[in-house]
């Protein structure tokens, strides 16, 4: 199956490391020229250093996906490098919840749904006049198995993920017939730094987390990655406001 992604450009947010990294690294694989943003600056820079040394070509801008004027001039950057953008995957996201619904905070609520919410609603805002511009795109927002149901003691990044599947959704009808797609890929547990650290701090983690995956295991970022670059490839092109859930089969139980 050819991705067909000759000649075009992808921008990836939340790319310094884990799922967005690897999509980073996916998409220069296919050969395309990525722009890859992140807060991280050391690790968003390493992540387009590993693009350039296996030969391909990668930008880094720092970007707080939470201001709109960073937003604005991320956008602009990567036009004034590559002139144009095809494929956008608005990976930013942040989890910091630790208990149940009544224990949290309003400095939680207002981080998590900034993040997770506000900052792809910004990047949409501002990437889809550019697909716009040059007759079409694609747009793949991280969501997560967390926004297709309940996740007990993550209930605002829960709910901010059921927000991510709203915006994409609608996003994709209102923009369907100018051939802008817009999906969401939604991973269940994956091997990530984020993980790492938490399987560290309580083994018992990570045996739970293979455990509620009926395939036993937890996920690659690369698997991931793979989702990503079909709901952009051209192969997806009637497939529109879908999310994607890759895990497992964790959401068939």
């Amino acid at each position: 199956m050819s991705l067909s992604f000759s000649g075009r450009v992808a921008l990836v947010t939340g790319g310094a490391a884990g799922i967005g990294r690897a999509t980073a690294l996916a998409f220069a694989n296919e050969g395309l020229q990525v722009v890859v943003s992140d807060v991280d600056v050391d690790g968003g820079e390493a992540t387009a250093a590993l693009i350039r040394e296996a030969g391909g070509d990668a930008l880094f801008v720092r970007c707080d996906v939470t201001r709109d004027a960073e937003v604005k001039v991320l956008m602009e950057r990567t036009l004034g490098a590559y002139g144009r953008l095809d494929y956008a995957f608005n990976n930013a996201g942040i989890e910091i919840e630790k208990g149940k619904l009544a224990e949290g905070s309003e400095s939680e609520f207002d981080a998590i749904m900034g993040v997770n919410v506000k900052g792809v609603w910004l990047c949409m805002k501002h990437q889809i006049p550019l697909l716009l511009a040059q007759g079409g795109g694609a747009i793949v927002n991280t969501a997560s198995v967390a926004g297709l149901g309940a996740a007990p003691k993550m209930s605002i990044y829960s709910a901010s993920k059921h927000a991510v599947i709203g915006l994409t959704k609608s996003a994709a009808v209102e923009y369907a017939k100018k051939k802008v797609r817009v999906n969401a890929v939604c991973p269940a547990v994956i091997d990530t730094d984020m993980f790492r650290r938490a399987y560290e701090a309580d083994p018992k983690k990570g045996e739970f987390a293979a455990a509620m995956h009926p395939v036993g295991r937890i996920g690659k970022v690369e698997e991931i990655a793979t989702a990503v670059l079909y709901l952009c490839c051209d192969n997806a092109a009637f497939t529109t406001g879908h999310a994607l859930a890759v895990d497992g089969g964790a959401t068939a139980i």
